[in-house]
């Protein structure tokens, strides 16, 4: 009983050391390329030299007796067997078992074979698996077999038989004990690793698509303030903020013709790409329309029945939609399930515009759209924002609402459109104190100065 209690120490002691050089291993380059399935002869030479090298560790941090070894000597090869192929495993096993034949003994021959087969039958599962790793429970029951097939040689092979018995008898069960929790320890490093990699590939191509979805997005909408300065019959200012996640807010402005000028801003459902290319198709449907010089009302209902065209991913898009005439201020506008624009009206309070609102535009088929109309008098302004503005969330998860909004708006009434939006994000960032947006912050104001000459009417 003192010797099974000796080998078992001793053995823990050597799968202790053994962690801590397969966590090593698990940080090194080449490791990389073999996670990768990229292994060359070069890389699997380094895996056939490291794992015969742990074989040699196995039998030297063994324990003796009666000129044989309880170690963990066939984990290395076995494991390069696993990871590598068969001559990885075999190559391992024989720098494990010409080691071990020269410390002679009279299970030396039995040992030494025993080793070299931990290699093959690694490498054989390799092939069965197809290269794919077989995981941990597989690994430990091809660490329980070779342990099993090592007693096999021994008593078929060493002798005399009734020490290679006796030996077998008192070792077996520890050895057998000793390489499954050893490989258990070193393949669970392995998958542990592997679900980390998988991680960080997620994560980039999550990253490299938010990058393209929001490239997409950006390149959607004006970028250039102010837009026409050969026009002094209005200013405008309008800016987007992608949120971490990338949504599909976007917003365009543009003349029909010479007197009339369109503004709109929209909000996509969902995030990414998807969200960004819906939002594209959006913009793009819903200019083409306003061109045609329909109503806005009927562009917000053909641009529906286009979006609800195998839309199998049943995307949607809230859409505020005006048509100002330069000349008279007369604004014709329609609502497609959008956030309330606010009208600051000169000298007066900023108050939520009162729409009849529509479903977004994508939702059903056949919607109807209405059209309402008000005059802009000169220094009026309107505010229309996407509901990242509101919904802007604190790190207590307080949203910074529509009160805090008009709060904003009191504040600055009747100051050039730029100087209101740059009210508004710097509020709203201040709101937020640094917690990290889920949705784009997007605002579009645009003040109306009323009817005046401009080069081209002259």
């Amino acid at each position: 009983m003192k010797e099974e209690l000796q080998v078992v120490v001793t053995l823990i002691n050597s799968m202790a050391v053994m962690s801590v050089i397969a966590y090593i291993l698990s940080r090194s380059r080449f490791y990389d390329e073999f996670l990768q399935k990229r292994v060359t002869w070069k890389s699997r030479l380094i895996i056939i030299v490291v794992f015969g090298l742990l074989s040699i560790y196995g039998t030297l941090s063994g324990f003796k007796f009666m000129g044989a070894f309880a170690n963990t000597r066939d984990l290395g090869p076995a494991l390069a067997g696993l990871f590598a192929g068969p001559a990885a495993g075999i190559g391992a096993g024989l720098i494990g078992a010409i080691h071990r034949y020269f410390l002679g003994g009279f299970t030396c021959v039995s040992c030494s074979l025993a080793t070299v087969v931990s290699g093959l039958v690694g490498g054989l599962v390799f092939l069965w698996k197809r290269g794919k790793f077989v995981g941990v429970t597989g690994a430990v029951i091809v660490a329980s077999v070779n342990q099993i097939l090592h007693s096999g040689l021994t008593l078929l092979i060493a002798r005399p038989f009734e020490q290679a018995m006796e030996i077998v008898e008192k070792f077996t069960l520890p050895m057998i004990l000793a390489n499954a929790v050893g490989m258990a320890i070193y393949t669970s490093i392995v998958v542990n690793l592997v679900k980390q990699r998988s991680w960080e590939h997620e994560k980039h191509t999550i990253e490299g698509e938010l990058n393209a979805a929001r490239d997409i997005q950006m390149s959607m909408v004006p970028k250039i303030f102010p837009p026409f300065p050969d026009r002094p019959e209005f200013e405008l200012s309008a800016v987007l903020e992608p949120a971490k996640e990338v949504g599909g807010d976007f917003y365009d402005f543009f003349f029909v013709d010479e007197h009339r000028l369109v503004f709109l801003l929209g909000d996509v459902s969902g995030k990414g790409i998807p969200a960004s290319l819906f939002m594209a198709v959006t913009k793009t449907l819903l200019k083409a329309g306003a061109n045609e010089s329909t109503g806005i009302d009927q562009v917000l209902f053909k641009v529906n029945n286009d979006l609800c065209a195998g839309n199998d991913m049943s995307m949607f898009a809230t859409v505020f939609c005006g048509i100002i005439d330069t000349r008279t201020g007369r604004m014709e506008y329609s609502n497609a399930g959008h956030n309330p624009p606010v009208l600051c009206r000169k000298g007066g309070n900023p108050e939520f515009l009162e729409t009849q609102g529509s479903l977004a535009i994508g939702s059903f088929e056949d919607s109807p759209y209405v059209k309402e109309a008000l005059t802009l008098e000169t220094g009026d302004t309107i505010i229309v924002y996407s509901d990242g503005v509101t919904e802007a969330m604190n790190k207590d998860e307080a949203l910074f609402s529509e009160e805090r909004l008009l709060q904003s708006l009191r504040e600055v009434n009747g100051r050039h459109p730029n100087e209101i939006m740059k009210k508004i994000l710097t509020d709203v960032h201040g709101f937020a104190d640094g917690a990290p947006q889920s949705d784009d912050i997007t605002i579009l104001s645009l003040q109306y100065n009323g009817s005046r000459t401009h080069p081209q009417s002259q």
